[in-house]
């Protein structure tokens, strides 16, 4: 393992620690008895719940347990995949916002996960948040409470620190940046005692019906807020493109986006192919968006959940990226990219910013980064990954 990261000098805890106290040591005290099984925190959201999956299907075995001892404690925004994507564990779904938020809320659940009796509770999340990650690794009690070495700024330091300390293991991952796959993977090493090489995603998705008659394409127009995504108006005119080459555009997004369906519903007043265009924008559940990622002849998104999972179910896919995080979820590494995937990006010199914008942009645009993607570029990774049939 590399060096690990020296720790930010720790200042004061936040007031939402202390006033969470209380309830967390309520819970922590909590009588159990025998203590048996296998907790492993995935507080996180779908694109990274994607990247850890393959990982995920060698701890059984590793730490020498059935697939039933283990539960899987996830979010409530992926709990639809979890029995799919997860099979034979227990899984258990929390709202991550409301335990970081609501005092009632987080006691409900810090009580159910310490009167479960855990033996080992595990957590590999790099970038994590320690009120809710670290303090459910030690709410638990679990004889062995094992962490990854996180991502620390001078503002989660102190906590950091305080729940470090308790951990009885702490592994290192490597430095920032280094992709997400790559360090499910050496966290799991490190637990073997021996080498599990990293591979590429590969979801199991079962193989249903079509949920569209012909060859269509799916444009994700969304994002985690506006400013992380590709500009509209680009990909609309890609639309154009795909829909004059025979392809039906299907338009995606995620229901908390309310500007989309207008911008989509003009783009068919005003286009003579508008009979190509299905807007499905907040109206796809997880499940039937899986179906419609895996026989789409072509997926183009922003970096966000849906384009995890596109390049996991092995669609054709582009995803256009910015520099936020750049390298530590997209691109994957060369080795870890699937064939027909291409990532499409334009390097700046304020990569690395951790979405917290340095550069000029008007408020509710796309963030500089993601406007600098130019549109031949896209086109040319859209040519890449498209059947010779359909260019």
């Amino acid at each position: 393992m590399t060096t690990r990261e020296p720790l930010p000098k720790a200042g004061r805890k936040p007031r939402r620690w202390w006033l969470f106290r209380p309830f967390d040591l309520l819970a922590r005290l909590w009588p159990v008895g025998r203590r048996r099984g296998v907790l492993m925190v995935r507080i996180d959201g779908i694109g990274d719940m994607a990247m850890f999956q393959g990982a995920f299907g060698h701890y059984a075995e590793v730490l020498g347990v059935p697939p039933s001892e283990i539960t899987l404690l996830g979010c409530q925004s992926w709990a639809s995949l979890a029995q799919q994507f997860f099979p034979g564990c227990r899984f258990f779904a929390i709202d991550e916002h409301a335990y970081e938020r609501r005092p009632l809320y987080r006691l409900k659940v810090s009580l159910w996960v310490r009167r479960q009796g855990f033996a080992v509770a595990i957590c590999d999340m790099y970038l994590r948040r320690p009120l809710v990650a670290d303090a459910l690794l030690w709410i638990s009690g679990a004889t062995e409470r094992i962490a990854t070495q996180p991502h620390v700024s001078p503002r989660t330091a102190a906590v950091f620190s305080w729940y470090l300390q308790r951990c009885t293991r702490t592994i290192d991952t490597g430095p920032y940046p280094t992709h997400e796959i790559v360090r499910h993977f050496r966290f799991l090493s490190a637990l073997a005692g021996r080498e599990i090489p990293a591979v590429p995603p590969a979801l199991p998705w079962p193989d249903r019906p079509r949920p569209i008659s012909g060859p269509y394409a799916v444009l994700n127009l969304g994002g985690n807020s506006r400013e992380k995504r590709w500009p509209a108006d680009r990909f609309f005119t890609l639309a154009e493109e795909l829909a004059a080459r025979g392809l039906r555009v299907v338009f995606v997004g995620g229901p908390s986006e309310p500007d989309l369906p207008a911008a989509v519903a003009e783009v068919r007043r005003r286009s003579p192919r508008s009979e190509a265009f299905l807007d499905r924008i907040g109206a796809t559940p997880l499940p039937e968006l899986l179906d419609l990622l895996r026989h789409a002849e072509l997926v183009v998104s922003s970096d966000t959940g849906p384009a995890h999972l596109a390049v996991g179910l092995g669609a054709p896919s582009v995803v256009i990226l910015g520099g936020g995080h750049y390298t530590s979820f997209v691109p994957y590494p060369p080795d870890l990219t699937p064939p027909r995937t291409r990532f499409v990006w334009r390097e700046l010199p304020c990569f690395h910013c951790f979405w917290a914008c340095t550069q000029p942009h008007e408020r509710g645009e796309s963030f500089p980064c993601m406007a600098a993607v130019p549109f031949d570029d896209v086109r040319a990774a859209v040519e890449a990954v498209l059947a010779p049939e359909i260019r």
